[in-house]
């Protein structure tokens, strides 16, 4: 029932846990008695700043709901869009800051996007990391669903840019460092983001990047399955429309790597690369990705180092991009080393990292490694770069082969894990031998204790040889110094 005087709104106000019997006593004595009428008495309560403008608006229009979702009493909206709100909170009883993102009512009763919000935070729930929006708590009150999570005093990267223009470099790559750490993080543990724009990051007044929102993230499914049980992710237009262009598999961390790369371009231009559109057609045009403007027409000035960092990032091949985001992390790094005040231009250039792509000139040697497993991807990078090589990863056996269907060849041999690819790995390490024009490829063939078949069936010669798991370092080291050295 709507309050018809002050003592009515002071009643409501307590019976609901907003205020005190004795804060509204002092209130009261402040006012000028009970006898004030109604609006006076609000005008007090907040004077005093015993309630907020959005608690004394629910309390005058009568509302019994709304004030608190779980422990977080909510003080007032800070946020809003099409799917939720997002309010500043206060904990009972410890009074600690925190936000709450509400479900919006019209979609409460819709079984599939309360699903999807609540994915989101039991996704976040996973993630404990400075540089990522920490997940609190997840619940339903008030007829909706809730997540309750970190306050950041701020705002996200896409409202920073647009009030303050471009960033400059030094503050861009700060901010990707932390969130490249951030990222680094959620990989490591199978997460990939599948939602990385301006608006899913958010800045501290402090200057501290964390990521939000993985509401559409992906799950590896090993971890997924023990963590989370079976879902299915869904997916945002923009990767499916890079994932379509490219020929890349879906939740690849590559794909991440693309949009973080976007995200350094915007900070660094105060230009979207893809634009800013909200009609789902255009957005989920592949075509869109053709039309990026190359950084160095678009900021010609800007130092070499730093455009094409973000240019391999953002590259549509995706062997040609850095492989991990890792990679990119340790290049954030030289880069801020070389970007660091005092700084000079031939310092930069010997201190800033290189990623391995096709046309890089190093020393170290490459290898192209074919495997289907995001887990076993990391294991084995790892494996190989300590004996020395740097390592490029696809999924798709034949993709791999269509890589070194013209020279330079993207790296000086393929490693096919037959794991989980079977019968597609050897049929792809056959056809080395098969076809002449492949005559020059060196591969090595990796079995399971459960495939020892394909060994009977692998074509092997002085370039392709076959190792059986488990895999040791000197075996692995022996055969790919030897082949490689038949190769030269």
């Amino acid at each position: 029932m709507q309050p018809q005087t002050a003592e009515d709104l002071a009643d409501l106000a307590i019976d609901l846990g907003l205020v005190t019997s004795d804060q509204v006593q002092r209130a009261w004595s402040d006012a000028g008695g009970t006898g004030v009428p109604i609006e006076k008495f609000g005008a007090t309560l907040l004077r005093r700043e015993l309630i907020t403008r959005y608690q004394l608006d629910r309390l005058l229009r009568g509302d019994r709901v709304g004030y608190y979702f779980g422990d977080a009493k909510i003080l007032y909206q800070v946020g809003a869009g099409a799917f939720a709100r997002v309010y500043r909170a206060v904990m009972r009883g410890s009074s600690e800051t925190v936000a709450v993102k509400v479900l919006r009512n019209r979609f409460s009763q819709d079984a599939e996007k309360c699903k999807e919000f609540r994915r989101e935070g039991e996704m976040g729930r996973l993630l404990r990391h400075p540089n990522i929006v920490a997940i609190e708590d997840v619940g339903e009150a008030n007829n909706t669903s809730y997540i309750t999570m970190e306050f950041v005093e701020g705002q996200t990267l896409r409202d920073l840019v647009k009030k303050r223009g471009a960033l400059d470099i030094t503050r861009t790559i700060d901010l990707m460092k932390q969130l490249c750490a951030g990222l680094e993080y959620a990989h490591k543990r199978g997460v990939t983001h599948r939602d990385l724009k301006g608006s899913n990051v958010l800045v501290s007044t402090k200057g501290a990047a964390k990521l939000a929102d993985f509401g559409l993230a992906a799950v590896d499914k090993e971890y997924g399955d023990e963590v989370l049980g079976r879902m299915q992710s869904p997916r945002t237009v923009e990767y499916a429309a890079l994932e379509k262009l490219t020929g890349m598999k879906n939740d690849n961390v590559r794909s991440d790597i693309y949009f973080m790369g976007a995200l350094a371009y915007f900070a660094l231009t105060g230009v979207s690369p893809l634009g800013d559109s909200r009609d789902r057609a255009a957005r989920s045009d592949p075509r869109r990705f053709l039309d990026v403007v190359p950084l160095a027409k678009r900021a010609p000035e800007m130092p070499a180092d730093i455009r094409e960092t973000v240019t391999q990032m953002m590259h549509l091949e995706p062997l040609e991009r850095y492989q991990s985001i890792s990679d990119v992390l340790r290049v954030f790094d030289g880069l801020a080393e070389a970007h660091a005040p005092g700084g000079t231009a031939s310092k930069r250039k010997a201190r800033v990292a290189t990623a391995p792509t096709a046309s890089s000139s190093t020393s170290q040697p490459r290898v192209m490694l074919v495997e289907r497993s995001g887990q076993a991807q990391d294991t084995l990078r790892d494996f190989l770069g300590k004996l020395g090589y740097r390592v490029l990863v696809t999924e798709n056996a034949q993709r791999a082969l269509k890589r070194f269907s013209s020279t330079p060849f993207p790296a000086e041999g393929i490693v096919f894990s037959a794991s989980k690819l079977g019968q597609e790995a050897l049929e792809a390490f056959n056809e080395l031998t098969a076809d002449p024009f492949y005559a020059k490829v060196p591969a090595v063939l990796l079995i399971s204790g459960r495939q020892t078949q394909f060994a009977e069936q692998a074509s092997c010669d002085d370039l392709r040889r076959v190792i059986s798991s488990p895999i040791d370092k000197a075996t692995m080291q022996e055969t790919l110094d030897s082949i490689l050295a038949t190769k030269a």
